[in-house]
């Protein structure tokens, strides 16, 4: 008999909505990710007293979050895989693996995650990646069923290397859409996308996943603009979002999170969200 996810996906939505910090960074091995988040039981803290819905971290660093003793603690979101398309220069071989093979939700079970993520890499030119990918989804959905835990899928287009080099968004509407679906067809119960280069064309992201989707954040970005365009894309139909270095890099985290949290949880436009910032 299959175990329902419901309760876990409630530990991570509030009304539908859902801020999630992503602290998971580490395990990209890529320097410029790790700026801000060098003492982690500090950033942890910060975070935990900040309220989001979820932080998002790999095994390694969970504990950090999970031995804290407050009852309203953000949920855990357990990054279960790593891989090497990160870097600014791609590598001979690129590859994408779960953290544990044989068990991969032991981790998050033992953490007591309120869900996995794991990714779906679009890079041109390497389908053997894309193959790794669909595998690891595969092989972790069947266990997903098994124990009730949602299943995050992150879908990634990738721009060509020579292009802008290293970890870049191509922001094709067709081509994130594409790959929305393929990860709906494959069973994932929440999918944090990529925003489209043109945020009002984000509801056709929306309707190919059926799931609630929760927007990737990537690189920092000017907080007026990212909070603008974050306005637009919870407009279309988005159910809230997965940020890290525009939280986590910033001066402020916690007026940040709150920033986010009233867009999310009570619908303020991008300007509401830029005064409770800049009075955070």
């Amino acid at each position: 008999m299959r175990v329902s996810p419901k309760a876990r996906m409630n530990r991570l939505f509030t009304n539908g909505g859902c801020l999630d910090v992503a602290l998971d960074h580490g395990v990209c091995n890529e320097p410029s990710f790790l700026v801000g988040l060098e003492n982690m039981p500090q950033v942890v803290d910060s975070l935990i007293k900040a309220k989001p819905d979820a932080i998002q971290m790999a095994y390694g660093q969970a504990d950090l979050l999970q031995v804290r003793p407050e009852k309203d603690k953000p949920a855990l979101v357990m990054r279960i895989d790593m891989g090497n398309p990160y870097n600014d220069q791609r590598h001979k071989t690129m590859w994408s693996m779960l953290q544990n093979a044989e068990e991969p939700l032991i981790g998050a079970l033992e953490m007591d995650a309120a869900a996995v993520v794991v990714n779906l890499f679009m890079l041109p030119e390497e389908p053997e990646l894309f193959r790794q990918c669909v595998e690891n989804i595969s092989r972790i959905r069947a266990a997903c069923q098994a124990y009730g835990m949602p299943l995050m899928i992150e879908p990634l287009v990738m721009l060509p290397n020579e292009v802008r080099g290293g970890y870049q968004v191509d922001g094709d509407a067709d081509k994130i859409v594409t790959l929305v679906r393929l990860a709906s067809e494959m069973g994932a119960d929440i999918i944090k996308a990529d925003p489209t280069s043109d945020p009002n064309d984000f509801h056709r992201v929306i309707e190919a996943a059926r799931v609630p989707v929760l927007v990737r954040g990537g690189g920092k970005e000017d907080l007026k603009t990212v909070l603008k365009k974050s306005a637009t894309l919870m407009a279309q139909g988005a159910n809230g979002m997965v940020y890290g270095r525009n939280i986590y890099q910033h001066d402020n985290p916690k007026a940040v999170v709150a920033a986010l949290m009233a867009m999310i949880h009570d619908k303020v436009d991008g300007d509401e969200a830029w005064d409770i910032y800049s009075r955070g």
